[in-house]
């Protein structure tokens, strides 16, 4: 289950393969600006569609084991993350809400229903659903206007970081100079020696959105590490969508 977990908090992608690739890296000349425009700018890049429906092929990767299975993902935009994961058998599902974390596991038949207290004691910090809906989208985790940032020019990308950096982590956001969304975010603890970073390798435009086509995460503590690898098989934008989610009886529940 742990990878599944780690897969809910960390990051999903989006792509189609009719629409037009993009590189996150690119010869672009990146030209010095503010940090206060280049945080403006991506902000008004932002994600703007009601609803997503997606496939998905997920590579995971640890210390201890290496697996491969599908993801369809659903989301109203605000509302609900609703997932699916399969490999032959249904894997498991789970419905993410602002206010609830659900999922089960068909494979070890368990459960767990209860609130982001389980996002928070995996990552070590708090996070809520508008953030962890903006890590799926290639956007800040944190809003990037609510507080000064410095900038640098690092890595073929804009830098920002927050001028007062928070007393558990500092966090690095690398804004593409074509089109201002990521290319990459970094969550970094020194004194625990952890690190966490999300990598967005390429985004596609589909009638004029852009979003990640798709995404590497990395996570190390100490000799500890894990890898997701995710790519998009398609996508659709604004369909209609059917997030019911039923807990089935019988299964043990996960406790904290």
């Amino acid at each position: 289950m742990k990878y599944f977990t780690l897969l809910i908090i960390l990051s999903l992608s989006f792509s189609s393969c009719k629409s037009r690739k993009i590189a996150s890296n690119n010869t672009t000349v990146i030209k010095e600006m503010s940090a206060r425009r280049v945080a403006k700018k991506h902000i008004s890049s932002n994600f703007n569609e009601k609803n997503i429906d997606a496939r998905l092929k997920v590579n995971y990767k640890d210390t201890k084991e290496k697996v491969g299975f599908s993801v369809r993902m659903k989301i109203k935009k605000d509302e609900v993350i609703w997932l699916k994961g399969t490999k032959f058998i249904t894997l498991f599902k789970a419905k993410i809400t602002p206010t609830k974390v659900q999922f089960y596991s068909s494979l070890y038949k368990n459960y767990f229903d209860g609130d982001f207290t389980m996002l928070k004691k995996l990552l070590g910090t708090d996070i809520n659903f508008q953030q962890l809906q903006n890590m799926l989208l290639g956007q800040s985790l944190l809003n990037v206007r609510s507080q000064r940032q410095e900038v640098a020019i690092s890595n073929k990308s804009y830098q920002l970081s927050p001028k007062k950096q928070s007393d558990l982590f500092n966090i690095f956001f690398y804004v593409n100079p074509l089109h201002y969304k990521l290319n990459k975010q970094s969550i970094v603890n020194s004194i625990k020696n952890q690190r966490l970073d999300i990598s967005y390798g390429k985004y596609s435009s589909k009638k004029g959105v852009l979003f990640p086509q798709r995404i590497n995460i990395n996570a190390k503590q100490n000799k500890k590490f894990t890898n997701i690898d995710i790519t998009t098989r398609s996508v659709e934008f604004n369909t209609k969508l059917n997030v019911d989610f039923k807990m089935p009886n019988g299964y043990k529940e996960i406790k904290l």
